[in-house]
């Protein structure tokens, strides 16, 4: 189904300024607000997807490749780092909304459930971890489980409203400019955000009322992933201090592991099968491995060295599930180095052979033009 417009969602126009947007998405998160609309699933998605699309009208270069590509821009990759604000692609929650838009609703909640607090809500730091993982993971996807220490707010910790800022994660400072007095907002220096002071800090816990505990994560991998992805398990980073607070996130890096005997290119794997001049001479059958089992291939009799044999769908999927790649094997004709007098005898009686002289046809395609239909 294609993605609604986001100039549509918010109710502007292509040209609209940046200040007709933001109001169009005041108007639109009003609506649909989640306080306003207790337990409507529908209404929430609206409200996300107006989060979503003032998310990118709002920067002027992810509102410049909208303009020119459309949602394309931000699939596949196409946004970069970037896309919806690191939360889009399903991973969206309404505490990301509320914390990194909450100044657009005006310091208002509604039907008495206010959420001026969300905006003195205080993120933990994230942490970040490497997984090894195998070819044979990535053909298949895998779940792994692994330990991590990270910072957690102790049992008896206790906190009270910060006299600083009153509660409210910010203060107001006034400075004097040519144009006159000008009021800025800050993050509070005392409770950096959180709107909250540590009240009672329970002994062997750090500065923030914080202490490190260890814990079992479970990290699902997509099948396709590739060496140097990063992956985001929310909420199991840091905690931060306070009691308005939420946890950071867990990224997790992919590291590819070499494999014995198959080399990765993008989708497609490679294979280097080496035989000896009787099996090339003769005809025979292997058996290879790949990253779902061992297979059986048949090597004719005349084979020659350097032929490329294409195992279609032996290869590993794409993470974005529109195909899987092939295997590719290299036909190596290994020459022997030592052999016995017998054997010399052999190849001296026939090496002026007619039957032994090279003698390729129009059809035997050159090393490049087999690279070439590798990718064709």
């Amino acid at each position: 189904m294609a993605k609604q417009d986001y100039y549509e969602i918010l109710g502007v126009n292509k040209g609209a300024t940046a200040a007709e947007i933001k109001k169009g998405y005041r108007k639109q998160a009003v609506k649909f607000h989640p306080d306003k609309n207790p337990g409507d699933k529908s209404s929430e998605e609206k409200f996300k997807k107006a989060a979503e699309a003032y998310e990118i009208l709002s920067d002027d270069n992810k509102k410049a490749r909208y303009d020119q590509y459309g949602h394309a821009a931000f699939e596949n990759g196409g946004a970069g780092a970037g896309g919806f604000g690191g939360f889009g692609g399903g991973g969206m929650n309404m505490e990301d909304i509320f914390s990194q838009f909450g100044d657009i609703f005006g310091g208002g909640g509604f039907g008495g459930n206010s959420r001026g607090s969300q905006r003195a809500r205080v993120k933990g730091s994230n942490m970040r971890i490497r997984v090894k993982i195998t070819l044979e993971d990535i053909a298949n996807g895998v779940e792994k489980k692994v330990k991590i220490r990270r910072k957690i707010k102790a049992d008896d910790v206790t906190f009270k409203t910060c006299d600083t800022c009153n509660g409210q994660g910010q203060v107001m400072r006034v400075t004097n400019t040519i144009l006159g007095r000008m009021q800025t907002a800050a993050t509070c220096p005392t409770c950096q955000g959180a709107g909250q002071s540590i009240e009672n800090r329970p002994k062997g816990s750090d500065s923030n009322g914080l202490v490190q505990k260890e814990e079992m994560v479970s990290i699902k991998i997509p099948a396709g992933v590739s060496d140097g992805v990063q992956l985001k398990v929310s909420g199991k980073g840091n905690e931060a201090p306070g009691n308005n607070s939420i946890s950071g996130d867990l990224l997790v890096l992919i590291e590819e592991v070499e494999h014995e005997t198959l080399s990765r290119e993008g989708m497609n794997l490679h294979y280097d099968l080496y035989v000896n001049l009787s099996e090339v001479v003769l005809g025979v059958s292997k058996e290879i491995e790949t990253v779902t089992g061992k297979v059986k291939i048949k090597i004719d009799a005349g084979t020659q060295s350097g032929k490329i044999l294409r195992l279609r769908g032996k290869g590993l999927p794409s993470i974005e599930r529109y195909g899987t790649g092939d295997l590719l094997v290299h036909v190596n004709v290994w020459t022997p180095q030592n052999i016995s007098k017998e054997q010399k005898q052999f190849f001296e009686k026939n090496i002026s052979d007619e039957n032994f002289a090279p003698s390729p046809s129009k059809t035997d395609k050159s090393f490049f033009e087999k690279v070439k239909d590798m990718f064709s």
